[in-house]
């Protein structure tokens, strides 16, 4: 048995004759940057996440950037976020000059924990990057309401989490911006690097168009110093195939998952392992499925030398690694997270998973933790 965290090899089988005529298309066109792919999925975007705009760029961190510059962050500010995520939800915020702020994540959901969020705010605070983790959007509501109260912007980094829903609301759609990755591993992945933007904000999008483009709004005419970050042709293209079957995708995921929590259930009822939490009014999107077990590394090793992938989704969190050290944080800090780091393992979750390969890793699983 071989089975892998991913298989996107199959994936492209599943839908070739689209991909490759996109693709022939755009080199037949000889437009490969700016082109109508580009700007037809902007329009596709934003109208699945129910907003106003969308602006594509080269990838997931850059969107991250690009939104903070537009806003106006820079030195002296303080950005919240999680200290449970990818690297590029903090990176970002130092990349502009600012600060990063860590708050502790909820022990369910593994998103911020909106409850300690507050006590984190100073007059340096101008903004709140709510990352939806694992494809489950943070607790809105109480962000949002925080930051009315103390006039902060709120940056959704749904990266992970495209089609996501709140309370009947889609990922990207609930704060001032929200930021998508195309990253090929993502739920709606290119075969190369992209990314987007997607805001009700006509004027930031306005912004961010500039910034993509050298702080140009007319070519040659440059307003500002801005950046070099376009989602080309040949990604959009592809990304506009796939984005066909993203819900279909999606539902795929979430069923797998459920499968999952019903054959892994006597471990989680026996304390074994702990199995990903749906909030009550969320849609879970299941980028991963990620379970905890303080019998970590024995259950890697057993579904390795079973042929079955996994991965630590993290190993470190934020606030402990060596480059965001002058921040000045220490083991302890957020034990959540920490805690949380030392026994997570994503296994393979996506939607050409059958249902027998997931009762053999079940299995596996079971007796390795047993």
């Amino acid at each position: 048995m071989s089975i892998p965290l991913l298989d996107l090899k199959t994936q492209y089988l599943n839908i070739k004759e689209e991909i490759d005529q996109a693709v022939l298309g755009v080199l037949a066109s000889g437009k490969y940057i700016f082109g109508p792919e580009m700007q037809t999925l902007e329009k596709e975007i934003a109208s699945y996440c129910g907003t106003k705009q969308a602006v594509g760029v080269a990838n997931g961190t850059d969107a991250l950037v690009l939104v903070l510059k537009a806003l106006g962050i820079g030195p002296g500010d303080e950005v919240i976020t999680s200290p449970f995520t990818f690297f590029a939800s903090a990176e970002s915020i130092a990349q502009v000059g600012a600060t990063p702020v860590f708050v502790d994540i909820n022990p369910q959901t593994l998103n911020l924990e909106v409850t300690k969020l507050e006590e984190k705010i100073t007059p340096r605070t101008k903004a709140i990057i709510a990352v939806h983790i694992f494809g489950q959007m943070a607790d809105m509501d109480p962000i949002l309401a925080l930051a009315e109260k103390y006039n902060l912007k709120v940056i959704e980094d749904a990266a992970q989490a495209i089609g996501a829903e709140y309370k009947g609301r889609k990922s990207c759609s609930v704060g001032d911006a929200g930021t998508l990755s195309f990253f090929p591993t993502k739920n709606l992945g290119g075969y190369g690097d992209g990314g987007m933007i997607v805001t009700h904000n006509d004027l930031l999008a306005e912004e961010v168009r500039k910034l993509r483009f050298h702080g140009c709004s007319t070519k040659y005419y440059h307003d500002e110093i801005g950046y070099n970050s376009r989602l080309d042709e040949l990604q959009a293209a592809i990304l506009r195939v796939k984005f066909r079957y993203i819900d279909a995708w999606n539902k795929a995921r979430a069923e797998k998952a459920a499968y999952y929590n019903e054959l892994l259930a006597p471990l989680a009822e026996a304390g074994k392992a702990v199995l990903p939490y749906t909030a009550p009014e969320h849609k879970h999107v299941f980028h991963l499925y990620v379970l905890r077990t303080k019998m970590r590394e024995k259950l890697m090793a057993e579904l390795s030398s079973q042929g079955v992938a996994s991965a630590i989704y993290y190993p470190v969190p934020l606030h402990l690694q060596k480059a965001l050290s002058y921040l000045g944080y220490k083991a302890g800090d957020f034990p959540v997270a920490e805690e949380v780091c030392s026994q997570a393992l994503a296994i393979p979750c996506y939607p050409e998973l059958s249902q027998a390969q997931q009762e053999e890793i079940a299995q596996i699983i079971i007796k390795a933790l047993s």
